[in-house]
């Protein structure tokens, strides 16, 4: 928190900050005029009739009165990752979008709205990357009806947490009645430690194509032909299996490698035969194909609620480095 040369807590912040990252201190109980502190860090999307709004890396809005303020200051746009490798949020944000691509995009200025017949939140969002070209009322007017002409419900992806983020737009959409539905964390590594974990993974046959067997483990519902386009699109596709007892395979996943990225994804287990290390030795198997490709950074997505898959990545040595949201339009009012 900022201290004075006198020793006293200030308040150096004020609406003129908001976009930027700050710290701030309050009492946590109204009225009081000492006892217990609440820190609080994240962007500070707006400072309006005495209420200060800051929405932190998950994404959370936090509304504080300016009254209980003791301390505040601004603070470094995002903290330097401690490993990993280097990455900006508009690479990864590209980098993700070519792995799991839409059948359909147009170019709204500098978003991009991507369909692929409702299979997946993120081939069926717009990304938003820069400036519409249009006011904000008039770009998401656009958007809904470039959803609705396709019978789908208009989302927006948005990220927060990291340098460039967009804090700033998910208030506004918060603002304009959005709802956020789904709240997961893109997570990146070194991909060099993930393909010498010592798993056996000559038992994994890897294929350029989904076949019936990899799609019979894969647990997404409607996997049907736009699905094997989304499925199937991307730079360098690799499509790993692990042989089970029956027809489906005990474990399956999925790996784009583009430059010096290999992004992970559908990695599934048979419920049955989890905790032997298949994910591992399916993910072992994916990077060793990945650094033969020349890439040498990992990424992957996961849930806030998957504290499984979460354990199993972080093991692996892979961190967060952003959360990103889809917010659905909010329901039609009856005239």
């Amino acid at each position: 928190m900022e201290i004075s040369a006198a020793g006293r807590l200030e308040v150096r912040i004020t609406a003129a900050d908001v976009g930027k990252r700050v710290s701030v201190r309050r009492l946590s109980e109204a009225g009081a005029t000492e006892g217990k502190f609440t820190d609080t860090v994240g962007v500070l999307t707006s400072w309006d009739s005495g209420v200060l709004v800051i929405t932190r890396k998950s994404g959370e809005s936090v509304r504080i009165a300016e009254s209980s303020l003791v301390a505040g200051k601004v603070v470094p746009a995002a903290p330097a990752r401690r490993r990993g490798p280097a990455a900006s949020y508009g690479e990864l944000a590209r980098v993700s979008a070519r792995a799991w691509p839409p059948v359909e995009s147009e170019r709204l200025g500098e978003w991009e709205l991507r369909a692929a017949s409702g299979f997946t939140r993120r081939a069926n969002s717009v990304l938003p990357l820069g400036d519409p070209g249009l006011p904000l009322d008039e770009a998401l007017d656009a958007v809904r009806r470039w959803y609705g002409d396709r019978g789908l419900p208009a989302y927006v992806q948005t990220a927060t947490g990291a340098e460039g983020t967009q804090e700033l737009l998910c208030a506004e959409l918060e603002r304009r009645g959005w709802v956020r539905e789904v709240t997961a964390e893109l997570w990146t590594g070194a991909l060099a430690p993930v393909a010498d974990r010592a798993a056996e993974a000559g038992r994994v046959v890897l294929a350029r194509e989904a076949d019936e067997a990899w799609l019979g483990r894969y647990r997404r519902k409607g996997v049907g032909e736009t699905a094997l386009k989304v499925l199937g699109s991307g730079p360098s596709v690799w499509f790993a299996s692990v042989s089970g007892e029956g027809a489906a395979p005990a474990a399956v996943g999925r790996c784009v490698v583009d430059g010096r990225w290999a992004g992970f994804a559908a990695v599934e287990v048979d419920p049955a035969q989890r905790r032997r290390g298949l994910a591992t030795v399916v993910m072992t198997a994916l990077a060793r194909r990945a650094l033969e490709e020349g890439a040498s950074a990992a990424w992957l997505q996961v849930e806030e609620d998957n504290v499984g898959a979460r354990a199993l990545y972080a093991g692996m040595g892979f961190g967060a480095h952003h959360a990103y949201h889809h917010y659905r339009e909010p329901e039609a009012t009856a005239p």
